[in-house]
């Protein structure tokens, strides 16, 4: 029977087995900028995991309109509030706010989404001490998790964002972690295809629904599914699951996949910046 990864389950299960620290209890600001659905929702999620870890959480809510010099400087304040050990801006900004001087604003140390140049240059030169890209960083605790053999594997990852993509194909490349050979696919790869069948763990981010089928994959491969495509009312993937679940020896749902882990990494990097900033205080 093919196994099913469920990021729910296995992030609730690794929540349970942690302490807390208290007095005071570690603090994470989530920057909104408009009124965005979907954005709301994230946030929501975050705050109710926060919440259930005994983790401060609170938003800073600005208008739409919110200008550039504006957004840094409620940033800046932030970084200087030593009661705050987490700051998140919540993704996309409006399209008139661009996005790298927003994120090279926060202070690395309290950069719970690895954004910032300084953790992601860490990351490239193999150090995995400090806070660590979420997405990517909740993908390998799942595997950890359900004990897949990662180790010295071909990972095929389509998909090259600043987010998931790239961090993701370092942070497996490392000797540390996986000691994985990767194959970064994106919109320019030709035969992408004979890249996604060799694989023995596919990771697909890319945003295009059900994009791979059963007949794109090896038989036997680890399939993880970053995609989150709504179709009418329903949230669904870049693999087509139903298909695929047939041939992979272990796959994710969306949701409830890799969703619940990268909030779980979140709450890693805020209690990993919580006792740095109390450690160097």
């Amino acid at each position: 029977m093919n196994l099913i990864l469920d990021g729910k389950y296995a992030s609730q299960t690794l929540l349970s087995r942690q302490k807390i620290p208290t007095t005071p209890s570690p603090q994470i600001v989530f920057i909104l900028v408009g009124n965005h659905p979907a954005s709301l929702s994230y946030i929501s999620i975050k705050q109710k995991a926060c919440q259930q870890q005994a983790i401060r959480s609170r938003i800073v809510r600005l208008e739409e309109h919110t200008s550039l010099k504006h957004l840094t400087e409620e940033i800046k304040k932030l970084n200087n509030d030593p009661d705050v050990d987490g700051i998140l801006v919540q993704l996309p900004l409006p399209a008139h706010i661009p996005m790298q001087p927003v994120i090279e604003t926060i202070n690395p140390k309290k950069d719970v989404d690895c954004l910032h140049p300084f953790n992601l240059g860490r990351l490239t030169l193999g150090d995995t001490t400090g806070l660590l890209p979420c997405t990517p960083s909740g993908i390998l605790e799942l595997l950890n998790f359900y004990e897949i053999d990662a180790y010295q594997k071909e990972i095929c990852i389509l998909g090259r964002s600043s987010i998931v993509g790239r961090p993701l194909s370092i942070l497996v490349s490392l000797k540390s972690t996986l000691d994985a050979t990767v194959t970064l696919c994106h919109q320019g790869t030709k035969n992408l295809f004979e890249y996604t069948k060799k694989a023995d763990i596919l990771v697909a981010a890319m945003g295009k629904p059900h994009f791979i089928k059963k007949e794109h994959i090896k038989e036997g491969a680890v399939v993880i599914d970053v995609g989150i495509n709504r179709e009418g009312d329903r949230l669904v993937g870049d693999i087509d699951f139903s298909s695929v679940k047939q041939k992979a020896k272990a796959i994710t749902p969306v949701p409830g996949g890799v969703g619940p882990m990268t909030v779980y990494a979140l709450l890693q990097n805020a209690l990993k910046a919580h006792k740095q900033i109390i450690e160097n205080s």
